[in-house]
């Protein structure tokens, strides 16, 4: 079995974190490793198990209070089981000597494996993830956008199909350590012959001799090009989420596959419109007329002016809901909502004749017409009778 990482580690926050930070850590990782967003994607799956395995426990006081006193054993009673070998939750007679010992010389301590596995030099290696920002309007995010993305990435060279021999030659295979890169060596201890590896001194560690170098790679078999790239942004992405586009980082290296494109999305702010999730928020001012009477309003949403209708007596800070007229959620169909709260805007400027005219509607009003300021009296009145 895996080590397992710290789960503090995994979400990226130090030991003593309020439930704030963590629940905060949560909710951005989750996002990041979603599976809508990199379907297919076999090793962000495990990130996002693994994020929300952390998650469970941290969130939770009592796991939380065990894991911090025993680690995974506390949680997990599973954890730590094995038999008696070098490897993960096994037993190693050595302890951290064996480690010691890997380190120093790059073997295993007096024929008990430390557990770490040695892979052939030349043995095809998916080529590296590249990283890149693209910015999009608020709008584009909510409904999808195609863009196109520049990039600078090593391609297997065109002129040697990477083998990184020019034309008529071929690599030869290091006489010195038969194509593995790594020859054996023994060194005598006071804890006997300890057998290590070390990369080859005469391929460096390739496996193989470049006696003709291709002039256009150098021998590297890769080399670095600009490139272009269509990338699909699928309605509903957030700011700070990553797409991972397969595929399109490095190439890979002796054959392998290449690596991947994560693309960093950034989202614009709007001049009207706030994101919460999938949920859309804007505000917009009424007159005063229109809260005490009641008025057919014009409200902008995502998809464009749609009619609501405000009731008489309606108060400054109100909040009313538009079902369905959020962010379309990532690979699905369903949206969230719009909320839109109003405020009353006070009139400015008022000339001699419309200031009279409003003394004259005041003077004419009564207490049943201002219910929230009656009942704030009488309880001024109660609190200075007592």
């Amino acid at each position: 079995m895996a080590e397992k990482r710290d789960y503090y580690e995994v979400l990226g926050i130090q030991k003593g974190a309020s439930a704030d930070d963590i629940k905060k850590a949560y909710r951005s990782l989750a996002r990041k490793y979603h599976p809508d967003l990199h379907p297919d994607d076999k090793d962000c799956a495990e990130k996002f198990k693994e994020v929300n395995e952390a998650y469970e426990v941290l969130s939770d006081p009592s796991k939380k209070e065990r894991y911090d006193q025993f680690g995974h054993a506390g949680v997990d009673p599973n954890y730590g089981g094995g038999g008696f070998n070098g490897g993960a939750g096994g037993f190693n007679p050595f302890g951290d000597m064996g480690d010691i010992f890997e380190n120093l010389f790059g073997g295993g301590f007096g024929g008990f494996s430390s557990g770490t596995g040695r892979s052939r030099a030349n043995a095809p290696r998916k080529g590296q993830d590249i990283d890149t920002t693209v910015t999009v309007e608020f709008m584009e995010a909510c409904m999808g956008i195609k863009k196109e993305i520049k990039t600078s990435r090593l391609e297997k060279c065109s002129d040697c199909n990477g083998t990184g021999a020019s034309a008529g030659s071929t690599p030869q295979t290091c006489s010195e350590c038969g194509g593995l890169g790594q020859v054996k060596v023994g060194q005598r201890t006071p804890f006997g012959v300890i057998s290590s590896q070390k990369v080859c001194p005469k391929c460096s560690g390739k496996g193989k001799i470049i006696t003709n170098p291709c002039p256009k790679c150098a021998g590297n078999g890769r080399v670095r090009t600009s490139k272009s790239i269509s990338v699909d942004i699928p309605a509903g992405i957030d700011n700070g989420q990553i797409l991972r586009v397969k595929g399109q980082g490095d190439a890979g290296i002796n054959g392998g596959p290449n690596g991947d494109l994560n693309v960093n999305v950034r989202v614009k702010a709007h001049p009207i419109f706030e994101r919460d999730d999938f949920d859309i928020h804007c505000e917009i001012p009424i007159t005063y007329a229109q809260a005490v009477m009641g008025d057919e309003l014009i409200v902008p949403t995502i998809d464009g002016n749609v009619k609501y209708s405000v009731s008489e007596g309606t108060q400054s800070g109100t909040v009313f809901r538009l079902k369905g007229k959020g962010v379309k959620k990532l690979q699905r169909s369903d949206r969230g909502d719009q909320y839109v709260k109003v405020y009353v805007e006070v009139p400015k400027n008022l000339d001699k004749k419309q200031k009279e005219l409003l003394k004259a509607f005041e003077a004419s009003l009564e207490d049943k017409n201002y219910e929230k300021k009656k009942n704030f009296f009488e309880k001024i009145k109660d609190i200075l009778n007592k």
